[in-house]
């Protein structure tokens, strides 16, 4: 019976077997044919199936668990258990499960994906079938052409997870995935022998440093045209954050998130803590449960533009996280709209500033505030009428007070401000407690502030005073926002966090129009006066990882992390193309526009490319053609797992050639042309072709032969 060569349909690798009768049944994948049980301790002698394989389900792995919580609960155990199914078969040397098995998984994640978003369209729904699919995908690894699905399906998956984060943790990952895939892909394309991972790791990582130049110039060149620039609208979900209403409790739950709201930039000083009031949604009607802005003050109207600032100015600039609002943080007050890259500013009758679109990405403005300013002082009863407006029948204790206080007034004193003065005598004096677990509060949230409870978060403060100063005939309303922040040492950034989500009140006082009153700070007076908040208990894990950690080096090692993670923000993903016709102008430029970057970026591209051919054609020219084709023979018998120094000679590698057991017809072919190559430099003919032509055949003869491709 004479043998024939039998390809293995993954990797391409030649086998010598016996031929198989015609009534013998069909052999199992050649991914899994050859493999044998092996122990744990035996890692490393797995079959080159096997451990490929491995290392391929591990890269996957990696790619998708950063997106797994975004993603619905069944989409992640589904992928993992089909991903640890493929681990066992591989490990074990198993065949792979029938179609039937994968068509009643693919129905599974189809209907999972149909009931969690009720679509199979749109980046969420997209994602999570993609994410199945391609562990599915694994299942069925039975040719070359399954593998390289795979890994091209792992390379759009990667860029998937920045639809969900931009972070630096996030492209350090996917840098990582990179190169895993890189590997993984190099490695499938050396499929005789057994090389070493680290040499397909070796030969990825040089790939990937010298793609970055290229890299690097298409970030700073490449035209930021929106909106084919940027992710969909959809693309950043709403973080954790302040909200368009406010029921009591909600801001308290924001004191747990840790996460960076904002960094301001000031040019010069920056104001004092205790004035760092940055203005969000502004809150003036009440159903007895939730505050709402009043749709009738959403946008500023001549007659209500009655601001007016006065003292030293303060400059800043504020580099804003997503957060899915069209708010644009800023200090009281601010009479001029903010410097946004796209689209115009415009202010609402309450002094907070939006602009046309939601902050789906991270967002830099310039603004100038004036911490000393006076507003609202000619506003008339019928303009004022909303902010006294209570719903019937809540908070009735809380209605008597203010009755209380109002006539208890003096004569000739001004009633509104005795009573904002009486109300803030009574939290200080009250034994009221500012806290962040003050429990849950039932209907009448007022009457059990002020009467039972005493004790609450800053909105409990600021509803509480509100709703009393209205029951006694002072207009109010609720501000929302952010107070204080912390100054990073490193960078000099000052840092906003959610944990800073605050609310304060605000009064209308004859004669002096709108005022600020913090009920907080005269419980608190910590909470705006220094960089003290309240914090969340730690749990018993973070107790045993800080535990003995120096609260010093804790603080320097989170502001180095920050000023890291603010330049990527600054950099990076605030690299617009506002930044990219300044980088035109500081290399001299007079007018860029976008056609100059890709004048420039034209240039660039041919430049470099001339450079390299005529390097090439120099290198060529240079070094002497018969070594560079031994060279290219001893990166094949590299490739191939085979030992090839650099200073082999072609008898040399013949002789490892001839140790090969399999593919021996293959290795008989390379072995012979290595001889011949051999016999043109140190036996040549003084009859025949030429030397050159005969390099010639040789070349051709080298790109036919399979052995080590």
């Amino acid at each position: 019976m004479t043998a024939r060569p039998i390809c293995n349909a993954v990797c391409g690798r030649w086998h010598w077997h016996e031929p198989r009768p015609s009534h013998a049944k069909p052999c199992r994948p050649a991914w899994t044919v050859r493999m044998q049980i092996v122990p744990l301790s035996a890692l490393t002698h797995l079959p080159r199936e096997a451990r490929d394989t491995l290392f391929m389900l591990l890269v996957i792995g990696w790619v998708v668990a950063p997106m797994l919580g975004e993603l619905p609960i069944w989409c992640g155990l589904l992928t993992g258990a089909v991903i640890f199914w493929r681990g066992v078969l591989a490990w074990r040397g198993q065949p792979l499960p029938s179609k039937w098995w994968r068509l009643g998984l693919l129905a599974l994640a189809v209907a999972g994906t149909l009931l969690s978003f009720k679509t199979l369209l749109g980046r969420d729904a997209g994602v999570t079938l993609v994410v199945v699919l391609l562990a599915l995908k694994t299942l069925e690894l039975r040719a070359q052409r399954d593998a390289f699905v795979v890994f091209f399906l792992s390379f759009f998956l990667m860029l998937t997870n920045f639809f969900y984060s931009q972070s630096l943790l996030t492209a350090a990952a996917m840098l990582v995935a990179l190169l895993g895939l890189l590997t993984a892909l190099v490695n499938a394309h050396m499929p005789v022998g057994r090389p070493p991972l680290w040499h397909a790791a070796r030969i990825a990582g040089g790939m990937t440093l010298l793609g970055a130049p290229i890299m690097v110039v298409l970030f700073l060149l490449f035209p930021r045209m929106a909106p084919l620039w940027g992710l969909p609208s959809d693309a950043m979900t709403g973080r954790s954050g302040l909200s368009a209403e406010m029921t009591v409790g909600n801001i308290a739950s924001l004191a747990l998130d840790d996460s960076v709201a904002m960094r301001i930039a000031f040019e010069g000083a920056p104001p004092a803590q205790s004035e760092m009031y940055f203005r969000g949604p502004v809150l003036s009607n009440f159903d007895g449960v939730r505050w709402r802005p009043n749709e009738r003050f959403s946008v500023l109207r001549d007659q209500d533009a009655q601001l007016q600032v006065q003292g030293p100015a303060v400059r800043y600039q504020v580099t804003l996280e997503p957060n899915q609002r069209p708010w644009l943080l800023t200090l009281d007050a601010t009479p001029n709209p903010p410097q946004v890259p796209e689209g115009h500013a415009r202010m609402t009758a309450e002094l907070q500033w939006l602009q046309d679109r939601n902050a789906t990405e991270l967002l830099r403005y310039q603004a100038t505030s004036y911490p000393q300013f006076s507003y609202g002082q000619n506003q008339n009863a019928r303009q004022l009428a909303p902010y006294l407006a209570l719903p019937r029948r809540f908070n009735p204790r809380t209605l008597a007070l203010a009755q209380t206080l109002k006539a208890a007034a003096p004569a000739g004193q001004a009633a509104g401000e005795f009573v904002v003065k009486q109300a803030l005598e009574k939290l200080r004096t009250g034994g009221y407690v500012y806290t962040l677990e003050p429990g849950v509060y039932g209907r009448d949230s007022a009457d059990e502030f002020w009467f039972d409870r005493k004790a609450g978060f800053c909105e409990h403060f600021a509803a509480g005073f509100v709703i009393l100063m209205r029951g006694a005939g002072v207009p109010a309303r609720v501000v929302t926002g952010y107070q204080g922040g912390e100054r990073n040492s490193v960078d000099g950034f000052w840092t906003v966090r959610q944990s800073d989500a605050h609310a304060w009140a605000e009064v209308w006082l004859p004669g002096q129009g709108w005022v600020r009153v913090d009920p907080t700070s005269v419980v608190a007076p910590s909470r705006t006066g220094s960089f003290a908040r309240l914090e969340p208990p730690r749990g018993v894990v973070a107790r045993a990882l800080l535990g003995t950690v120096s609260p010093a080096l804790a603080l320097n090692l989170r502001a180095t992390w920050e000023a890291i993670n603010n330049r990527w923000n600054q950099w990076v993903l605030n690299y617009s193309q506002a930044r990219q016709l300044d980088l035109l102008k500081n290399i001299g430029f007079e007018s860029p526009s976008w056609e100059d970057l890709i004048y420039l970026l034209c240039a660039i591209v041919i430049t470099v490319s001339l450079i390299g051919a005529a390097w090439g054609a120099w290198d060529r020219h240079r070094q002497d053609p018969w070594l560079r084709l031994l060279a290219r023979a001893q990166a094949r018998l590299q490739r191939a797992g085979l030992p090839a120094p650099p200073n082999a000679t072609p008898r040399q590698m013949t002789q490892q050639l001839q140790n090969q057991t399999d593919q021996q017809a293959e290795a008989q072919n390379f072995a012979n042309w290595l001889l011949r190559l051999e016999a043109l430099r140190y036996a040549p003919t003084s009859t025949g072709p030429t030397f050159k032509h005969q390099l010639t055949t040789l070349q051709r003869e080298l790109q036919q032969l399979r052995w080590g491709t």
